[in-house]
């Protein structure tokens, strides 16, 4: 990854030579661009938001699913640095799509200040972990030997205090030959003298001391290979970067070097797991030993399930539908009043309401929900327990080819597919974060509880909870098989790799930037999922407004559904579910606005009956009827049958346009594309395979 002076007062923001011809991001220019090295768990995206506050932005690195954070530091001296966050590696021998994004971007680096004629402006912040610092030492040599001027970023140094493990910041810059900054960026600590640190080593690059490793100076150039693409996990030669001689014995001598440093360093009497010699065992390493034994450790992770689950309820819930309310009450009459008063016409009246500020209601009533999801998950994060819960579900989640760190999204996505997603951003590996990002739609989301409750009481009245608790499970088999076929298909590459994670210690985590840091996620929903939810909504309104007949006006409020266009287009795709059992006009007119929410399933039901919204779960005698009527007739004569294949088919299709809007701001408008096609084609399918084989046995 590469950043170039356009020439017009901005910076473009690349992949090298992998990210030709494809679109860039652009930041204001600066005259500095620094790099954020570090592993995962460090401290270092902490820093990121310390350092750059509300000026940052998430950006794909161009050919990739890969995501980094971009921003802008303005320093004391009024100038604004160009900073990456880059995704989180153990070394620059990459082994993922995210790791091969690290070291391209330091590869990039090296050869623009090799290529200058005079200063570059270019460094590279290498963040370590105090409580750890054999597991960053090597990423730190190699960053060094790569010819980028280097800072060091030490944090965790209160968490090694506490342990009785101490590290000075002077005897560790000594041995390491470049400047280190001790940090806490959760307290708001270092930002200042780390700025000092960056402008020395800015001016006299020159003043960091050679690191005394090799003697062969070819041997200081970087490891990563030119022509290796990011969005794949090996060179194009298909050889990993560590499977020659050459370069092992580069690596055993990277790793002799690092043990030198922690012997200078560090007492005689203290480890660097954060012990000392003796064997006295740290607070984390006591909690551990409760929470990583399943006996005790999965009871705890169900509990804070329950407890994230709760709090969306009990929260989110009341808030979501006092929001919904202000939109649909005040703001909606208010906004009609004017335009009565200006004499609007209804088309007018109706876009408005009906489209935009229908719109408008469903972002904002789902951001409670994000915002206390975000919280939850940040939470987690800070606190050091999220990575214990990974280690819990390793063994679990290897058998769809994912680690441990995929099973809280998948869970969460019971709870709601929206959250879930974003939630992906904890899982380090691109390909992993991306096949996480496709099983989560089929878990099935409280909305379609909705749907379930309703169809299960009219046709299975005596054997209601019984239905939806086998749909749960319909939707976990469908995880597993979704999970199955893409590993046999498209992620067929994805090779199955044990989970390396450090344990960072246990921390109480700091409100102020948590606070920053879920606003930033809010803001980013709104802003990029808010467009395609306006844009879904108003072409539902206008569908349902346009007439298909004489009698009616555009935006006609009192027009029926099946005389709009709406109504014809449902009445169009019927017979494609026809082989499902339910060809019906209403039954496809509800898929339609199933689309936009599941909720609506259950309303546009009702609607298309001419009735009012049933209560969740109590279908009234009339509806009862008129459902019954439709699927038997639809199914001729398996009603019931019937049924049962229509709540497959929206517990598997497409989840609601929140969620399809959050995949598109993950993984792009490609991915999203085929993951909504894909999951319209298995719902069919599946319903048609339950009705059609489903009446062999009836």
């Amino acid at each position: 990854m590469t950043c170039h002076d356009t020439g017009d007062g901005s910076v473009q923001v690349g992949a090298g030579a992998a990210g030709a011809g494809a679109a860039t991001a652009t930041l204001p220019l600066t005259d500095r661009q620094i790099i954020l090295v570090g592993r995962p768990n460090v401290g270092k995206s902490t820093l990121f938001n310390l350092l750059t506050g509300s000026h940052q932005k998430t950006m794909n690195v161009p050919r990739t699913t890969v995501s980094v954070e971009v921003g802008t530091w303005a320093l004391a001296t009024g100038e604004r640095v160009s900073i990456t966050d880059l995704p989180g590696t153990y070394s620059l021998n990459p082994t993922s799509p995210d790791e091969e994004v690290t070291a391209h971007a330091v590869d990039d680096f090296a050869r623009e200040i090799a290529a200058a004629e005079e200063d570059s402006h270019r460094l590279a912040v290498v963040v370590l972990d105090a409580t750890a610092l054999g597991s960053s030492l090597y990423l730190y040599a190699q960053t060094r030997l790569s010819g980028v001027p280097v800072v060091v970023a030490l944090s965790m140094n209160d968490m090694a205090a506490a342990s009785g493990t101490s590290v000075d910041p002077e005897r560790l810059a000594r041995a390491l030959g470049a400047p280190v900054v001790p940090i806490n960026p959760r307290l708001g600590r270092g930002a200042a003298e780390l700025e000092a640190a960056l402008d020395r080593v800015d001016r006299a690059p020159s003043a960091l001391i050679p690191l005394p490793i090799f003697d062969d100076p070819a041997a200081t150039s970087s490891t990563v290979n030119p022509g290796a693409d990011p969005a794949a996990g090996v060179s194009p030669s298909g050889v990993s970067p560590l499977e020659t001689d050459e370069e092992l014995e580069r690596a055993h001598t990277l790793f002799g070097w690092v043990r030198e440093v922690l012997e200078h360093i560090q007492p005689a009497d203290e480890g660097q797991d954060g012990s000392s010699a003796k064997g006295r065992a740290t607070p984390s390493d006591r909690l551990d030993r409760f929470l990583l034994r399943p006996l005790y450790g999965i009871p705890v992770f169900l509990a804070v399930l329950w407890a994230t689950f709760q709090l969306t309820t009990t929260i989110s819930g009341p808030i979501q539908d006092w929001l919904e309310g202000l939109v649909t009450g005040p703001l909606t009459s208010g906004v009609s009043g004017l335009l009565e008063l200006a004499s609007a016409p209804r088309w007018l009246m109706s876009l408005t309401v009906d489209g935009l500020i229908a719109g408008v209601g469903t972002v904002v009533s789902f951001l409670p929900l994000m915002a206390i999801i975000f919280t939850m998950i940040f939470l987690l994060e800070d606190s050091g327990y999220l990575a214990r819960v990974a280690v819990m579900a390793d063994r679990a989640m290897q058998s769809l080819g994912l680690d441990g760190r995929a099973v809280l999204p998948l869970v969460i996505g019971f709870g709601c597919n929206i959250p879930a997603l974003t939630a992906t951003k904890t899982i380090p590996d691109a390909r992993q974060r991306l096949l996480t990002g496709l099983l989560i739609p089929y878990s099935s989301c409280t909305a379609r509880l909705v749907i379930y409750l309703l169809l299960a009481s009219v046709f299975f009245p005596g054997h209601a909870g019984t239905v939806v608790f086998a749909m749960y499970i319909v939707s976990a088999l469908v995880i597993l098989g979704v999970a199955y076929a893409l590993r046999k298909t498209a992620f067929r590459s994805l090779v199955r790799e044990p989970l390396v994670i450090v344990l960072p210690a246990y921390q109480t985590p700091r409100f102020g930037s948590l606070g920053r840091a879920v606003a930033l996620r809010c803001s980013g929903f709104a802003r990029r999922a808010g467009v395609v939810i306006l844009a879904l909504s108003m072409g539902v309104w206008t569908l349902m407004a346009i007439p298909v007949d004489g009698e009616h006006a555009i935006g006609d409020m009192d027009m029926p559904v099946q005389s709009s266009l709406f109504g014809a287009a449902s009445s169009a795709i019927a017979p494609i579910f026809e082989p499902a059992g339910f060809g019906d006009w209403h039954i496809s007119a509800s898929l339609i606005t199933g689309f936009v929410a599941k909720e609506a399933v259950v309303g546009t039901l009702a609607t298309t009956y001419g009735m009012d919204e049933p209560a969740e779960g109590v279908a009234p005698r009339d509806l009862s009827a008129q459902l019954h009527a439709t699927f038997d007739a639809s199914s001729s004569g398996y009603p019931a049958l019937a049924a049962a294949a229509f709540m497959v088919f929206c517990l598997v299709y497409t989840p609601c346009m929140v969620t399809v809007a959050e995949q598109k701001r993950l993984f792009g408008a490609k991915i999203t594309a085929a993951s909504v096609g894909g999951s319209i084609l298995l719902a069919w399918l599946l319903a048609v395979g339950i009705f059609q084989i489903g009446r062999l046995f009836l």
